[in-house]
């Protein structure tokens, strides 16, 4: 039977980034994979991870960069990155506001991000 997911769990971030995770391990449990809905202020950024899954990023609002070993890539309103799980990865956000959501594979878990400090 299909399960609606009437309200997202809400996840602490850093720099004012706001973490909607609808389906994970937080959420609902799933262990395989995490949607997160994500809002980030102009010039966010996180430090560079390492994490243990694939990360899909579809930019719905504003421009996502994601610095990796061949350089920055920009990516856009209405397009995607893939990451794969053992890049060494930096997420942040251009000049505007940026809204976008992350689907992990397996799903997100903190102690699976590897943030450098």
């Amino acid at each position: 039977m299909p399960e609606l997911i009437q309200s997202p769990i809400r996840i602490p971030a850093d720099g004012g980034k706001v973490i909607a995770e609808h389906l994970g391990r937080a959420s609902t449990g799933h262990e395989v994979v995490s949607v997160a809905h994500m809002k980030a202020p102009a010039g966010w950024k996180e430090p560079f991870q390492t994490p243990e899954f694939d990360e899909v990023t579809l930019v719905i609002a504003g421009t996502v960069l994601v610095d990796h070993a061949g350089g920055q890539a920009r990516v856009s309103a209405g397009q995607s990155i893939i990451t794969r799980a053992g890049e060494r990865i930096r997420y942040s956000v251009g000049d505007q506001d940026a809204e976008y959501v992350a689907i992990c594979l397996p799903a997100f878990a903190p102690e699976a991000v590897h943030r450098e400090e």
